[in-house]
């Protein structure tokens, strides 16, 4: 779900993120997809026959600032980070250049509002999820997502090896996100959760011990804790999916009915097959740390 400090460091080796499910995958559940996801594409989606938000350019949308893995130095043009990687990609089976692609800003909290759109499809960590699908389409996921717990070393709760361990913390998270139903619905603290605009606005709270742990995705989690908080880290990660048997992820959006998502779902299914999205995966998601799963 989330949102940070998007202008930060490369993440390291040492704290990149091992991805225990990191099949393909935003946040956000596989519990909704879009309204076309199962539709067949169109027999032409050559660019020149797409409908297009604006003619002769695929227009992306992602929040700013736009921050690590997912982008790149606050950048998302650079193809550089998980999220720009894949919406080239796509932009590349839907026969478009990378000059051809041009980015936009989209608040994370209102790309999934109803109504129209300035953008072909948005690429921010979204999570699909059965109420958003009902005011905008999803592509089929491209990434599936576990959330993360980052704590400080110092905090009574470093050593917590359960998710019932941490029913008495206070707890920050981003609002609007399937990490503060993560939090709500799984955790179930005692204590009401500090809830914040953005995720480096969680993070602030967690650095001043203004909480005692924050929820993310498990790839942000590592970021954090490697380049963004001091004395902290990743104490475990845990499923959250609203239903059993399912597995959050995270899909492209798009405007409710797009004539483009039957295409984009095609692209999308195409890098699968072809190996290229674990290429991309691996390349900038999967290293050497692990969590541990609480259960």
């Amino acid at each position: 779900m989330p949102r940070s400090s998007r202008a930060r460091a490369a993440l390291s080796a040492g704290t990149a993120v091992l991805l225990a499910v990191a099949a393909s995958a935003c946040a956000q559940k596989s519990t909704a997809t879009s309204s076309a996801a199962s539709g067949s594409a169109s027999s032409s989606c050559s660019n020149a026959s797409l409908s297009l938000y604006k003619s002769g350019q695929l227009t992306v949308a992602t929040d700013s600032p736009a921050y690590s893995p997912w982008f790149d130095n606050n950048d998302p043009s650079d193809g550089k980070g998980f999220e720009s990687a894949v919406a080239y990609a796509v932009a590349g089976q839907l026969g478009f250049s990378k000059s051809q692609v041009k980015w936009v800003v989209e608040p994370f909290n209102s790309s999934y509002a109803p109504g129209a759109k300035n953008f072909d499809f948005d690429i921010n960590e979204i999570s699909i999820t059965a109420d958003r699908a009902k005011v905008v389409d999803f592509s089929t996921g491209y990434y599936t997502a576990n959330q993360g717990i980052v704590v400080l070393d110092s905090s009574k709760y470093a050593g917590a090896t359960s998710i019932a361990a941490l029913k008495g913390a206070k707890i920050g998270v981003q609002v609007s996100t399937t990490s503060y139903d993560a939090v709500n619905n799984v955790i179930k603290p005692t204590q009401q959760p500090s809830v914040f605009n953005g995720t480096d606005d969680a993070a602030n709270a967690l650095k001043n011990k203004q909480v005692d742990a924050i929820i993310t995705d498990l790839p942000t989690a590592f970021y954090l804790a490697g380049a963004q908080i001091d004395n902290s880290k990743v104490l475990g990660q845990f499923d959250y999916t609203g239903k059993v048997g399912d597995q959050e992820q995270f899909g492209l959006l798009l405007k409710k009915g797009s004539a483009l998502t039957a295409c984009v779902n095609q692209a999308v299914a195409a890098l699968k097959s072809s190996g290229e999205l674990q290429k991309i995966t691996d390349q900038w998601l999967s290293q050497s740390v692990n969590a541990p799963t609480l259960g």
